[in-house]
């Protein structure tokens, strides 16, 4: 009996899916391959997942017992592994909610913490690290109404020392820093591709004495950051013991 072309076909897409859906993140957090490969590579994946599926259903019809054709198995594998890519692909996209487009989250769109050190580090060294304005501020506003300049009681340079220990707590790298000026540049390696970030926070006086914080957070991949900044101010801002 002659085995489906199109059977075998749908069984290598979605094994080839599997492969780069399960491995590329552990590679890319091993360091055996940067982020800007391995992340493509795991888009790939789920790609290849979505033609594997479509492939698996049109065989699954050609193989039916009526059809006297081998190979319906092989779409049955397939299918199921293409459901199990696209279903984790799907998870991943629903944790980032509905989080905008847009990858450069601060706690004052109007007058955003500047890059200094990190705009001249490495890859940003040809990057434009000013902040896009009222392109993102309206979006920010709308998906996070939370976030806002953070108070604190204490005067600036008690601010500065415990900014600075809440961020050495959080494994963040502090690239410069400088209490008189009380800036801190710091950059974040994210768990999953080991995506790079960059972190400015500014501590000035309060209007009303004590302090007030304000910080950003830039994506340096992608136009979009399943959140993933905005979550970065909101845990700064809960280890200083602000509420929302």
């Amino acid at each position: 009996m002659h085995t489906s072309r199109l059977s075998q076909l749908a069984i290598a897409l979605a094994t080839v899916s599997t492969v780069l859906f399960a491995t590329m993140p552990l590679v890319s957090k091993m360091g055996a391959l940067p982020s800007r490969i391995s992340f493509p590579l795991f888009l790939l994946g789920g790609l290849l997942g979505l033609i594997g599926l479509v492939a698996a259903l049109i065989a699954l019809y050609t193989t039916r017992p009526a059809k006297g054709r081998a190979g319906r198995g092989l779409a049955w594998g397939a299918l199921a592994l293409s459901v199990v890519v696209l279903g984790g692909i799907a998870v991943a996209a629903r944790s980032g909610g509905s989080a905008p487009p847009i990858n450069d989250i601060t706690t004052d769109p109007s007058d955003p913490p500047q890059f200094a050190a990190l705009a001249r580090e490495g890859p940003n060294a040809d990057r434009d690290m000013s902040y896009p304005g009222e392109e993102f501020a309206s979006q920010q506003r709308a998906a996070y109404p939370d976030l806002a300049p953070i108070s604190l009681s204490q005067p600036p340079d008690q601010a500065f020392a415990a900014v600075k220990s809440a961020i050495e707590g959080f494994g963040w790298q502090i690239v410069a820093d400088d209490a008189s000026a009380g800036t801190i540049e710091a950059t974040d390696t994210t768990k999953m591709f080991r995506f790079v970030d960059d972190i400015a926070i500014r501590i000035r006086p309060g209007d009303a004495g004590g302090s007030r914080v304000d910080m950003r957070s830039k994506s340096r991949e992608g136009r979009g950051d399943l959140g993933v900044n905005a979550a970065r101010i909101r845990r700064l801002r809960d280890a200083l013991g602000i509420a929302s």
